[in-house]
């Protein structure tokens, strides 16, 4: 089982998270959280500028088969992208065993 995390833009979460139930990957975690990034330029609006060091994004937590991992992967970075700065990032690692609270289930059956 793999682990994949990934910092999105707010503005392309449904997309997202349409296309991951699309993919049959219907159970996964967010949440709404601030970083730092390498966009350094401020905004303009009304007159009034705005700071964009602190970046709002949405960061997803989902955990799949390792047969899942890759079309997981593909469609985060197919719909996410807007080809600009600050798109986001996305990180895989190794899980070594899920379990299921209300059955006991453990391994694939805990995450299904």
């Amino acid at each position: 089982m793999k682990k994949v995390e990934a910092i999105i833009r707010k503005s392309k979460f449904d997309e997202v998270k349409k296309a991951l139930h699309q993919i049959e990957v219907n159970f996964f975690s967010y949440w709404d959280v601030t970083g730092v990034g390498n966009e350094k330029q401020g905004h303009v609006y009304r007159g009034i500028s705005y700071s964009t060091t602190d970046i709002q994004r949405r960061y997803l937590s989902i955990v799949v088969s390792d047969e899942f991992l890759d079309r997981t992967v593909e469609c985060i970075l197919d719909n996410a992208v807007t080809g600009n700065v600050g798109d986001g990032k996305i990180f895989v690692s190794e899980v070594t065993e899920a379990y299921r609270i209300r059955t006991k289930e453990s391994g694939h059956a805990g995450i299904n």
